[in-house]
């Protein structure tokens, strides 16, 4: 009889993926990090668990913005205060904080429940050339195939 199989949390093997988003389209970087994150790429993949691998992305700061993406799309937040709503183009956004574009991108696309927060942890996004983690020998991922 066969059976479909399904991953333990135990025995899921993680890698460490390095991703260069210059002059790669927002959206489409997103698309592809948010699948390896889940674990899609993967014939063990399970919805119920995290199977995805570690994605390190640099150079945040060269992201390519298509259209007029960089002075119409607007990000807002509110300050819990009275009249305190903020907006933000996304144009400013790379400016000022690229890391933060790239992760509300991909938190985005991810499950907006506990098991997407924890797939967003493995998530580590760098605004230049220069990252954190060398002791785990990440992969290089050109992703110019995937998209």
């Amino acid at each position: 009889m066969r059976t479909t199989y399904l991953a333990k949390p135990g025995e899921v093997e993680r890698k460490w993926y390095i991703v260069d988003a210059t002059d790669i389209p927002l959206g489409r970087l997103s698309t592809v990090v948010a699948s390896i994150l889940r674990g899609k790429n993967k014939p063990t993949f399970t919805p119920n668990v995290d199977t995805g691998d570690f994605v390190i992305v640099i150079n945040a700061e060269k992201i390519k913005l298509t259209g007029r993406k960089a002075t119409g799309k607007i990000y807002y937040h509110h300050t819990l205060h009275p009249g305190g709503i903020k907006s933000k183009t996304a144009g400013e956004m790379r400016e000022k904080t690229p890391e933060r574009l790239i992760e509300t991108s991909i938190k985005g696309m991810l499950p907006h429940n506990t098991l997407g927060r924890k797939q967003a942890l493995k998530l580590h996004v760098y605004a230049g050339s220069e990252h954190n983690q060398q002791a785990q020998n990440p992969e290089k991922l050109d992703i110019t195939n995937l998209i």
